[in-house]
């Protein structure tokens, strides 16, 4: 088996690269996902989040409201750090949970790790390969500003709010573009999944 970081700032498409490396047969685990789930009604997270941050971040149906919290958190470091706290925790153990399982059936699956704050949170010391997906900032400004029907300003604290890309550079193996969904990009990502799994082969037989 053989773990894969893949990761690149708010908006980069990181999600369309997974996609292309489950098309090709590797295992995707979604960082993004889990903590959805860690912070759904009658979590620990949840009860904790209401806890420090209020019920007015809490929607009709008394679910977390990702986009008012958001607001709150990335207008406020610390504030982002509690939930951090709270959040990251949930999502590493169940990290463990889904890395077990697939290590169960599959023994030598590529498996790929989602994860948006992979540096942030130290996770990338854990893996065998980073993939870094590049999206120019502007571009990252524009899908933001559609995507979650955010303002110019708000959408540069998000992205600000993270490692810059040149440090991010400096600990990636791969960097892939995440702005072109195309030919090229899933050619490069194809390139980079057979060398993988090349080495996992010639590992195996050493």
């Amino acid at each position: 088996m053989v773990k894969i970081g893949l990761t690149g700032g708010i908006a980069s498409g990181k999600s369309t690269i997974a996609k292309l490396f489950k098309k090709l047969g590797a295992e995707v685990i979604d960082a993004d996902k889990i903590a959805h789930n860690a912070i759904a009604p009658g979590t620990p997270a949840y009860k904790k989040i209401v806890k420090i941050f209020g019920s007015r971040h809490l929607n009709k149906k008394g679910e977390i409201n990702r986009t008012a919290l958001g607001k709150t958190v990335f207008s406020d470091p610390e504030k982002l750090k509690k939930l951090n706290a709270i959040v990251h925790p949930e999502v590493f153990k169940e990290e463990k949970r889904e890395e077990k399982r697939i290590r169960e059936k599959k023994p030598h699956a590529v498996i790929i790790f989602d994860i948006p704050l992979l540096f942030e949170t130290g996770s990338y010391l854990k893996m065998d390969k980073v993939i870094l997906v590049y999206t120019r900032r502007e571009a990252q400004v524009k899908r933001l500003m559609t995507r979650n029907y955010l303002t110019r300003e708000e959408s540069l604290k998000r992205i600000r709010a993270q490692m810059p890309f040149c440090q991010k550079k400096k600990l990636a193996d791969y960097i892939v573009s995440g702005e072109d969904a195309g030919s090229r990009t899933e050619k490069k990502v194809k390139q980079i999944y057979q060398k993988i799994k090349k080495e996992l082969s010639t590992f195996r037989g050493s």
